[in-house]
């Protein structure tokens, strides 16, 4: 059983983090974002919570994968998993500045670093375990499309100046 938990806690830590970053979500999914003007292509608010499900699961598995490999958090392990720390902080920074504070801008300066964070966390996993870098690539793919997304909603939605 004891192999099994480190496992299960760094599978579904991101998952824990999602919940609630969802919680301000679906607030103002029914309130506010509603009020935004969206690209036509974007995906529809059902998915979303599946899509991160997953991609949550997977890039929690991939730094179980690591943490594995490298023997536990290790001097080895330091850049990795820092690099996957910062960028979970990161992807739960996003939705409090976006959803939260309503701030567009930041969100998107915030989603591209995010981006290049998690970049720099394949790069890093990949002479580890292919497994585990791999395991990024539709996060990576979806955060692609979610940077996009994050332009086009702050070009078609200026900020109100406060006076």
């Amino acid at each position: 059983m004891k192999m099994w938990l480190p496992m299960i806690g760094m599978t579904a830590l991101p998952n824990i983090g999602g919940l609630f970053t969802g919680l301000i979500t679906r607030r103002e999914v029914e309130t506010w974002y509603p009020t935004l003007k969206k690209p036509s292509w974007r995906p529809p608010n059902s998915a979303f919570p599946v899509v991160w499900t997953c991609l949550y699961t997977g890039m929690g598995y991939g730094s179980y994968l690591i943490w594995k490999e490298l023997g536990g958090f290790t001097e080895d392990a330091l850049v990795p998993l820092g690099l996957y720390g910062l960028q979970l902080a990161l992807n739960w920074a996003w939705t409090p500045i976006f959803f939260g504070a309503h701030k567009l801008k930041w969100a998107l300066v915030e989603i591209v670093f995010l981006t290049g964070t998690v970049g720099a966390t394949m790069v890093s996993w990949y002479p580890i375990s292919r497994t585990a870098s791999l395991l990024l690539a539709p996060y990576l793919s979806w955060l692609c499309l979610a940077t996009a997304l994050s332009y086009c909603i702050w070009r078609d939605n200026p900020e109100k100046k406060e006076e």
